[in-house]
C-alpha cells in the first residue's frame, strides 16, 4: 500500500531517499482535509495566487490543470496542484460564506445535512437578513421566507436601537403577526428566538413582517435569521 485508504496520504517506502518530500506531502494533504474549509467551491478554472494549503472543490468542465478532475478537491500545494477524490458523506464550508457542503457520492451539495445513495437529501440552512426600519406602524422584509421551504424558527438582533413611540415589537407573517415573538425589546441587542412550534411549511416566498407595539416606528436596525430546511428530491437516472 503506497497511500492511505482514507485521504490518500502518501506513505514512506522502505530506504527511501528524500523523505521529507513525502511526509510533507502528506502533512499538507491532512491540514487542508481533516477540518475542509474551501477558498471557493463554483470554480472550474485553476485560480492563479493560490496560497499554500489552499483547498478548492472542482466544478464541472474543469479546464486546464484541473481538466479530468471535476467534482474532486484541488489542494495547493509545492507549486502544483494535488487532486483528492471526495467519499460519501465528506462534509466541508465554503469559506466565503461559511456555509456547509456535503459530498452525496455525485455532487458537492450546498447546506446539505444528510443525503441518501440516490441523491435525495434534506438540507438545512440560516439566511441572515440586516433590515433597516423607516418611520411607520409595520415594516415588511421582501421575500424573507423562501418558497418550498420549512422553518423550524426565526431569530433577530437589534443592531442599532429602535427609535420612535413603540415601547416593543412584534415578529411574524401575514395572518400570524407575532407567530415568531411579541413584546420584543426596542434597545441595542435586545433579541428574539421565535420558534414556530411546530415547523410550519412554506409554499411560496413571505414577507416577514416587523409590528410596533404601543406606537409606531421611526427608525433602528435588525438582524433577522430565518432558521430553515429545504428537501431535494432523488436525481434523475
Amino acid at each position: 500500500m503506497s497511500e492511505t485508504p482514507q485521504f490518500a496520504l502518501p506513505l514512506l517506502a522502505a530506504a527511501q531517499a528524500q523523505k521529507h518530500v513525502t511526509v510533507n506531502e502528506a502533512l499538507l494533504r491532512l491540514d487542508a482535509l481533516a477540518a475542509m474549509r474551501f477558498v471557493a467551491i463554483d470554480l472550474s478554472v485553476p485560480p492563479t495566487g493560490a496560497g499554500e494549503g489552499d483547498a478548492y472543490i472542482v466544478a464541472q468542465g474543469a479546464t486546464g490543470d484541473w481538466s479530468g478532475n471535476d467534482g474532486a478537491i484541488a489542494v495547493w500545494a509545492n507549486g502544483g496542484w494535488l487532486f483528492v477524490q471526495p467519499k460519501i458523506g465528506w462534509r466541508g464550508s465554503d469559506a466565503a460564506t461559511g456555509r456547509a457542503v456535503l459530498f452525496d457520492g455525485v455532487d458537492w451539495l450546498l447546506d446539505g445535512a444528510i443525503a441518501s445513495p440516490g441523491g435525495a437529501a434534506t438540507l438545512q440552512r440560516v439566511l441572515e437578513i440586516d433590515h433597516t426600519l423607516g418611520a411607520g406602524a409595520t415594516a415588511s422584509v421582501a421575500g424573507a421566507i423562501p418558497s418550498a421551504t420549512q422553518v423550524l424558527g426565526i431569530t433577530a438582533r437589534v443592531t442599532t436601537a429602535i427609535s420612535g413611540t413603540a415601547t416593543a415589537w412584534s415578529l411574524g407573517v401575514a395572518g400570524s403577526a407575532d407567530r415568531y415573538g411579541s413584546g420584543l425589546g426596542i434597545g441595542l441587542n435586545s433579541y428574539a428566538a421565535g420558534l414556530s412550534g411546530s415547523p410550519v411549511s412554506y409554499y411560496a416566498d413571505t414577507d416577514l413582517l416587523l409590528t410596533a407595539e404601543g406606537g409606531t416606528f421611526a427608525g433602528g436596525a435588525i438582524r433577522l435569521a430565518v432558521h430553515l430546511l429545504a428537501i431535494r428530491p432523488p436525481r434523475a437516472v
